[in-house]
């Protein structure tokens, strides 16, 4: 029999609808009933291509006999994080600070009130090496709340103070020496033999290569760039890549990037796809090229709707088996590709008869013991392409259709970056399906500030955060960079504009819900990143770009006082803010707008976007422009002159003379 969640959209609530468990939806309804009937609730917070989520959900929650404690003694809520977001920042905040760290799926008692006084993350059905199961810990917490209560509301309250506490910031400021602390903390933790950042797991953090990519540029610090590039080699290298499908899987276990967990994020290949580009655009080698290309052609093989939007991922699990649709054994590879051929082959990515992958007995390909590893034989390329179509008939990999506002801005970014640095028509035309399909589909009404966070099929729910508003908008700024359709800058603007109506805090930095968004424990905010950027991070990058961009005293002041923000309340660990750094680079370092006014983008142009220059800020004017003119003022009297492109370069505040090409 069917519980609620079946009538629920997220593809993580769904897979839970035929459990025994009588699960809720996050909602009044849930909480209600619980002070209706006097439990306590038993909230679990994952999301559809989680591992050990899905271990916990076999285990524990199609177990009858752990169904039967949660009915009788809770009632049972069940959370999509990707879908709220805000729910699940609360309570990890509480995870973290009860357990020193946290993760999913996440398990967390409370009160009919939302005040929690228990959190954990897996949890076992049994009691195993000495840790309390979850059978143990339900049969416990039911009885203290019959006979015992007070200890728990109390714990709770003490829980909630903690939480709702305010932090006093730090005295930072936005200056070069922030920058330097936070490179030299990169340095620090920084892994010389595989690349990376700190000890296993190792997660990719595509937005620290960025800001160390775009820092060396500015600074002429090579160890930075050394970092950066000793990272993305090493990670295409290692298991972590998916070097017969493209992508990357969400996190290495291992120091080398060997043995990942195989679930796929559409926000990590985004982000990893536009560190692989902007990383060929200086040096332009061929390895950074192929393998952005590779990230992207996965995407929009394996994770496009029919409508152009991108879904949330793919999950780890094939068949029954973490990462069972990747692995390999040598006869495989054989038998496919001929026995000299093959068995070469097996050789080249390290698929051998003992495995890397456990007791499986099966290889995750790699080339972490090749030393040719960026001079494979000629056909390797066809190889690869027979072993992917051959591993399609294979258990599928279940994909979580849920289409994210903000991740699929994240792609936008990425596809339009390809799409002009690459001058690749086909990412240029992927980029403007997508930001037709958000444009379509992703409002609720024709205003900004109807942005909806999710899209399921061409339904939008859920009122946009701060990271949808502020990633939707910077891949519209990417993607007019790539075309000059001034309708996007204007868009960008528009979404910007919301920011600090619906989002800021008196203490400076915006939170991560809008006003009159449903009040939760505490209103969250995001000021670290993690491993996606965080929003706040993300509005500084918003806000210098569109200062840049338009000339506008506004965002200038939106952008400096993000960034005292961001400094002071990262004053111990700057690292943790690298994402929004790129905006302080362009405060420290000197930047140049480049306008050109002209009837088309002129091959000049296209020349000069070519460069890797993140101090460069470019604008097409053309005659007539009007929009432009209203929303970059200072464009108002540029003109061509004889009829030709004419080009404006202007830096610290002031504009040169004009100068024209053929």
């Amino acid at each position: 029999m069917s519980n609620s969640l079946i009538n629920e959209k997220s593809p993580y609530l769904l897979q839970h609808a035929e459990n025994p468990v009588d699960w809720m939806p996050w909602g009044e309804a849930a909480f209600a009933r619980a002070e209706r009937e006097d439990k306590p609730v038993f909230l679990s917070i994952g999301y559809s291509t989680c591992h050990w989520c899905h271990v916990m959900a076999h285990e524990s929650f199609e177990d009858p006999q752990v169904a039967e404690l949660l009915n009788r003694d809770f009632v049972s809520v069940k959370v999509d994080r990707e879908e709220r977001p805000d729910v699940d920042a609360v309570y990890m905040e509480v995870c973290t600070a009860l357990n020193g760290s946290g993760g999913w799926p996440l398990t967390v008692l409370m009160t009919p009130q939302k005040q929690p006084f228990f959190a954990a993350t897996y949890l076992p059905k049994d009691n195993r090496g000495g840790r309390l199961g979850l059978l143990g810990l339900l049969t416990m917490i039911a009885a203290k709340w019959r006979r015992d209560r007070e200890e728990l509301l109390a714990a709770g309250e003490e829980i909630c103070a903690w939480v709702s506490r305010r932090r006093p910031l730090g005295e930072a400021e936005p200056d070069q020496a922030f920058l330097q602390k936070a490179v030299e903390q990169f340095k620090a933790s920084f892994d010389e033999e595989y690349g990376g950042f700190g000890a296993a797991p190792k997660f990719p953090s595509a937005h620290n290569l960025l800001f160390l990519l775009r820092y060396a540029a500015l600074s002429g610090d090579k160890a930075a760039r050394r970092m950066a590039e000793r990272t993305l080699q090493q990670m295409f290298r290692g298991g972590i890549y998916d070097h017969f499908g493209g992508g990357f899987s969400r996190y290495s276990t291992d120091r080398e990037w060997l043995l990942p967990h195989f679930e796929k994020t559409l926000y990590d290949n985004a982000l990893l796809a536009l560190a692989y580009t902007e990383a060929w655009q200086e040096g332009h080698l061929a390895l950074y090229r192929q393998t952005a290309e590779a990230v992207l052609d996965y995407c929009m093989r394996e994770l496009q709707s029919p409508e152009g939007g991108f879904y949330s991922g793919q999950d780890a699990d094939s068949g029954g088996e973490e990462g069972g649709y990747y692995g390999f054994r040598p006869q495989e590879i054989r038998q496919l590709l001929g026995e000299d051929p093959g068995r070469h082959f097996a050789e080249c990515y390290d698929i051998t008869e003992e495995g890397n992958m456990g007791r499986s007995g099966k290889s995750v390909p790699n080339l972490l013991l090749n030393q040719r590893w960026n001079l494979l034989p000629e056909g390797y390329e066809d190889f690869r392409e027979r072993l992917r179509l051959y591993r399609e008939q294979r258990a599928a990999l279940p994909t979580d259709t849920k289409i994210l506002t903000a991740w699929n801005g994240l792609l936008l970014m990425a596809l339009a970056r390809a799409a002009w640095v690459f001058d690749d028509p086909r990412y240029l035309a992927q980029a403007r399906r997508l930001a037709g399909f958000l444009r379509a589909y992703a409002f609720a009404g024709e205003e900004p500030g109807s942005l909806q966070a999710c899209v399921y099929g061409t339904e939008s729910r859920f009122g946009a955060r701060l990271e949808d508003f502020a990633f939707y908008a910077l891949g519209l700024l990417e993607l007019y960079q790539a075309d000059f359709h001034t309708e996007d800058l204007v868009l960008a603007a528009a979404l910007a504009e919301e920011i600090p109506l619906r989002f800021s805090a008196a203490g400076g930095g915006y939170y991560m819900t809008a006003r009159g968004a449903e009040e939760l424990l505490k209103r969250p905010m995001e000021k670290y990143d993690g491993a996606m950027p965080s929003s706040n991070s993300a509005c500084a990058v918003l806000f210098d770009r569109l200062s840049r961009l338009t000339g506008a005293k506004k965002w200038r002041e939106a952008a400096e006082e993000q960034l005292r923000f961001i400094c002071r309340s990262g004053e111990s660990y700057p690292a943790g803010h690298a994402f929004g750094l790129i905006a302080l680079l362009s405060a420290v370092y000197p930047t140049r707008e480049l306008v050109c006014v002209a009837e088309k983008p002129p091959a000049a142009l296209k020349s000069v976007l070519a460069r890797y220059a993140p101090e460069l800020s470019v604008l097409l004017k053309r005659p007539g422009d009007e929009a432009l003119e209203a929303l970059a003022p200072f464009t108002r009297e540029m003109r061509m002159q004889g009829g030709k492109p004419t080009f404006y370069l202007c830096s610290g505040g002031s504009c040169g003379l004009p100068f024209t090409v053929e």
